[in-house]
């Protein structure tokens, strides 16, 4: 099984060291810290005492099966649920209610009001956080006119398809300029152009300095959006780390093609297994340490060799090893 990769590289985007502001008690940028929190449903174990950190400026991707544990993870940073036991921190300090204000939420059950007008929702929604009447309705328009619905800004929310309402949703987060962006399953049931913008639109707020941390089961969209992804199962991180740390303690393979050799030909290399055959190319994979000059070399004694490249393990993949690795 993979290891729990402690600490990404902190992303500095928008961080603010040199005056101070923004700084945490880790002497770092901004952190959201989840510090070994644990929850109990009766016999179900929901959480066990989950610990991962999310820095200023950075994508984190929080992926896991259905009832791995995640909503309940939003859940708890946003005061809806307490934890057993553990802490939930934002500057180094435990989250109080008027620092939860700041946090832009869109929980994976949208929550808006179906029957009132989008604009004048998004508006109220700027006001509750503290915003005044002018700037609400100023940042409400902004953006619709960003999600491609300033058309329909008088509409009522139930008039819009899923995917627009989907990104009222996304706007009513983002509306009151919140420090930080903590969504559950944002681009569950977005068409390719309105996940494009946006993943455009949470890319921009990292980029800005906030915290970015959002669940998805769309693999591919989090191995290219995310600067760090956690993998969590039965309440336990089980990995951490960049896609790039992740994969160094994965399965590493290669692709080899030898046109010359014959159609059953082994290697005989110790710690190496043949995968796949495709043609004259061979996929194998080594086992930890192996040296693959040993199966360049194999693979050369045959004759030229056409194809002899790493294959680098898709986020679904190391996903799935993580799993599997737990279980076994």
């Amino acid at each position: 099984m993979m290891g729990v990769v402690e600490k990404g590289k902190p992303a500095e985007r928008g961080a603010t060291e040199e005056s101070g502001e923004g700084a945490d008690t880790n002497g770092g940028a901004r952190v959201l810290e989840v510090a070994g929190i644990s929850k109990r449903y009766g016999d179900l174990v929901a959480l066990d005492n989950l610990a991962f950190e999310v820095h200023a400026g950075e994508l984190f991707g929080f992926v896991g099966r259905n009832g791995a544990g995640k909503t309940t993870t939003m859940r708890i940073a946003l005061g809806v649920l307490a934890p057993d036991a553990g802490v939930v921190r934002w500057l180094g300090v435990p989250l109080t209610f008027e620092a939860r204000r700041r946090i832009g939420y869109m929980p994976e059950e949208r929550g808006l009001y179906p029957k009132m007008h989008v604009a004048e929702q998004l508006a109220y929604l700027g006001e509750l956080h503290g915003m005044t009447g002018g700037e609400a309705r100023d940042s409400a328009l902004g953006w619709l006119d960003r999600f491609g619905l300033a058309d329909r800004r008088d509409a009522e929310l139930q008039a819009l398809s899923l995917g627009n309402q989907q990104r009222v949703q996304l706007a009513a987060a983002l509306v009151f300029g919140p420090d930080v962006l903590v969504l559950d399953e944002p681009f569950a049931g977005l068409d390719p152009v309105a996940v494009d913008v946006m993943a455009g639109v949470l890319r921009e707020r990292a980029d800005a300095g906030v915290p970015v941390i959002f669940s998805s089961h769309e693999l591919e969209l989090v191995e290219r959006l995310c600067d760090r992804v956690g993998i969590i199962d039965r309440g336990k991180l089980l990995a951490c780390g960049t896609v790039g740390e992740l994969r160094a303690g994965g399965q590493e393979r290669r692709w080899v093609d030898v046109p010359g050799a014959r159609a059953n030909w082994d290697p005989g290399v110790p710690g190496v297994r043949l995968e796949q055959a495709d043609g004259t190319r061979r996929l194998f994979e080594l086992d930890a340490g192996i040296d693959d000059q040993a199966l360049l070399k194999a693979a050369l004694a045959t004759g030229p060799v056409r194809e002899f490249e790493r294959v680098e393990p898709t986020l679904g993949e190391i996903f799935r090893s993580v799993i599997d690795g737990a279980a076994g």
